[in-house]
């Protein structure tokens, strides 16, 4: 057997904080799962994104420290058009988190834009354009 990739994992600094952002992008999360030190939301295809808090984490392993820097990690979420790029990008940052890069027409075709979540990740949403 080959070993296949099952979950991404995120470690976070407020649950209740990156549980709201995500369902915002239309995770289910379960109820409850802000206040929780795990939680987790299944993916198209199977997948399921892991929501891990800095305590438990440390809870395991005790030499563990957040990383520092630039982009630690990143997520790529596809919009049914650019129109639902432009809109989510503007609710996000609406409701508080940083744009960190507005709405634009990529070179490669496609609608694309980055907001950062709770703590500090890249998540990029995108559209391909109109042909």
């Amino acid at each position: 057997m080959t070993p296949r990739i099952d979950a991404v994992g995120l470690v976070v600094s407020d649950m209740a904080a990156s549980v709201a952002f995500y369902r915002r992008l239309g995770l289910a999360f379960p109820e409850g799962a802000e206040s929780e030190p795990h939680c987790e939301a299944g993916l198209p295809g199977g997948l399921r994104l892991l929501l891990d808090t800095e305590a438990t984490v440390r809870s395991f392993h005790a030499g563990w420290r957040p990383p520092t820097g630039g982009y630690r990690t990143g997520l790529a979420f596809r919009c049914d058009s650019p129109a639902e790029v432009d809109a989510t990008y503007a609710e996000l940052v609406e409701a508080g988190h940083h744009g960190e890069l507005k709405p634009w027409d990529a070179f490669w075709g496609q609608r694309y834009a980055v907001v950062h979540d709770p703590d500090g990740n890249g998540v990029d949403l995108f559209a391909p354009l109109a042909q």
